[in-house]
């Protein structure tokens, strides 16, 4: 049974405090931010030594502190961007994940101390396994998973379309785990070095640069494949980058909008596009609703006539149109669309409409909202919250179930919006559905942050990779770009201005293809990391009971 130093001095708690605070701040600057708007990738990789240094030396006591505080300045470092949404954002998305962490870190301090000799390999197990978890609560999301640092090293990270994103963290972060263990022995132990680390742990060492070598074949293999590798089809589509933050409303506001997003489509035209495509809720006045439920001296006489204007416009295109455009129907069945104030009985959808001759041919709604802003689940558990978030003018959308797949031009697409292009499940679904091409539609403006919508857009580079579809991110002021299928950006437009792209799209034919093993079998990885750690921490934890039953009976 190992025994816990309880008598720690205040020096000791000092330095280790410190210790996270540089690790956190160092681990923030491998993403895009105030440092490097593209990041510094490979900091990630020995980031993380120094946690684990400071989980073996401290107790469980202080662990868990510990790990709240990392993660609460972690993502105070990497999401600083979050003040210029709201005050409160910048306050609760690190105390959220600083709840998470405290967490994790109890786990790895749980892991080294049931295991001291192999621990650092189920540390690197649950790593992955909180990362996945981290993601798929109501408040979580994706931004700041470790294994999205590495996006401008390409060869290491296309094992993701096996893996996802979990295999390329697992890889990560099991030798930090193992130099950071090994690291606090010989501060301990004066008999341990590092080549008699190795030599205790040859097996793993070796399986773990098999591993690595492999992973490097493998993505050098799949990068020359998808770069000589001719399309089926090519789809010329046109992106339309208006700037202006779609949040931010008003008949003057949309009229101003409309008539940019109009100028800037018709310039376009010149370039004979297949499909002209606008970004997350581009024109705002819902057609669904307004077309549906005019009504005279309702006091929404303009913006009904705005939406009519645009219907007209979109039957005049000699292209599709896709854009971002809210769906609105009626909330209450047994009342009338507006009560005699003009207050309208309705309820919205984040809709992505496929427009044609004046007509809506197919939609999506957006099947995973944004906690917080979008959806709140918890208004009778937590009626404070939920009225503090109306009080600051967030409006919640309904929520979609199906992944849709659009058709154009003989090829099928879909069209995860704004963040859903962060979790690798959602694309998956779509391509497994039957989509040959993502077109991602986004709002970031409302982050006035470059280094924002990069965080965003790395991300995107793994959903093509998992899936080896080619992704257009279709935005209101960036990153609008292409994305092939080895996670390449291509074609970045210049944020925050307003302009249009041309973009020659690869589509490869779902027929012509067999789906990747990720499409095939969702997060399996993470799943997997998940069961093990649950069943291995469960064993130790027994086995430790046993031991100190045993020492009881002595």
């Amino acid at each position: 049974m190992v025994k816990l130093n309880s008598n720690r001095s205040l020096r000791t708690v000092c330095s280790e405090v410190l210790t996270l605070l540089v690790s956190a701040f160092i681990l923030s600057i491998s993403f895009p931010g105030f440092i490097s708007k593209n990041g510094i990738g490979f900091i990630a990789l020995f980031a993380i030594i120094p946690v684990f240094m400071v989980i073996r030396n401290t107790t469980f006591k202080c662990v868990w502190f510990y790990g709240f505080l990392f993660g609460l300045c972690y993502y105070f470092f990497f999401n600083y961007w979050l003040s210029g949404f709201h005050p409160l954002a910048i306050l609760i998305a690190p105390i959220i994940k600083g709840g998470e962490m405290l967490l994790l870190f109890l786990a790895l301090k749980a892991a080294i101390t049931f295991f001291p000799k192999r621990g650092y390999l189920l540390q690197g197990v649950i790593w992955v396994a909180y990362a996945y978890l981290a993601e798929n609560w109501f408040a979580g999301y994706p931004y700041g998973n470790l294994g999205y640092a590495l996006w401008q090293y390409r060869i290491m990270i296309q094992i993701a379309d096996i893996t996802g994103v979990w295999g390329i963290i697992f890889l990560m972060i099991l030798p930090q785990a193992f130099v950071g263990n090994t690291l606090w022995k010989m501060m301990k132990r004066d008999e341990v070095t590092f080549k008699s680390e190795i030599k205790s742990n040859i097996i793993f060492v070796a399986i773990y640069a098999a591993l690595v070598i492999a992973s490097l074949i493998y993505g050098g293999i799949k990068l020359s494949y998808w770069n000589d590798r001719e399309p089926d089809q090519t789809l010329r589509v046109a992106a339309v980058q208006h700037n202006h933050d779609s949040w931010k409303g008003g008949y003057s506001t949309y009229l101003k909008n409309y008539n940019n997003l109009k100028r800037e489509t018709y310039e376009s035209l010149v370039e004979n596009p297949d499909l002209i495509i606008w970004s997350e809720t581009a024109f705002v006045p819902s057609v669904s609703w307004h077309m549906n439920y005019y009504q005279e001296g309702s006091g929404w006489e303009d913006i009904a006539n705005l939406t009519r204007d645009f219907v007209e416009f979109g039957k005049s295109l000699p292209v599709p149109l896709l854009t971002g455009n809210p769906k609105g129907i009626i909330d209450d069945e047994t009342k009338p669309a507006y009560d005699e104030e003009g207050n309208q009985n309705r309820k919205d959808y984040n809709t992505v409409i496929l427009f044609d001759d004046g007509e809506i041919i197919k939609e999506y709604e957006k099947q995973h909202l944004v906690p917080f802003t979008e959806h709140f689940p918890y208004e009778k558990q937590l009626p404070w919250l939920y009225n503090m978030l109306l009080a600051n003018d967030y409006n919640w959308w309904e929520m979609g179930y199906e992944p849709v797949v659009f058709e154009t031009d003989g090829v099928k697409f879909s069209t995860p919006i704004c963040y859903e292009d962060s979790f690798g499940s959602i694309p998956a679904e779509f391509v497994a559905n039957g989509a040959e091409l993502i077109i991602n539609m986004t709002n970031d403006n409302w982050s006035k942050k470059v280094s924002a919508e990069m965080q965003h857009a790395l991300i995107a580079t793994y959903r093509s990779v998992e899936t080896r579809k080619a992704t257009v991110r279709g935005t209101n002021s960036g990153i609008t770009c292409m994305i092939t299928p080895t996670g390449e950006m291509q074609d970045i437009m210049e944020p925050f201005t307003m302009n249009w792209h041309i973009y020659d799209v690869p589509v490869y034919y779902q027929e012509n293809y067999e789906n990747t093993f990720y499409v095939e079998h969702i997060d399996l990885f993470a799943f997997a990391a998940i069961y093990i750690s649950i069943a291995v921490l469960a064993l130790g934890a027994v086995l430790q009971i046993i031991t100190y039953a045993k020492g009881r009976k002595k």
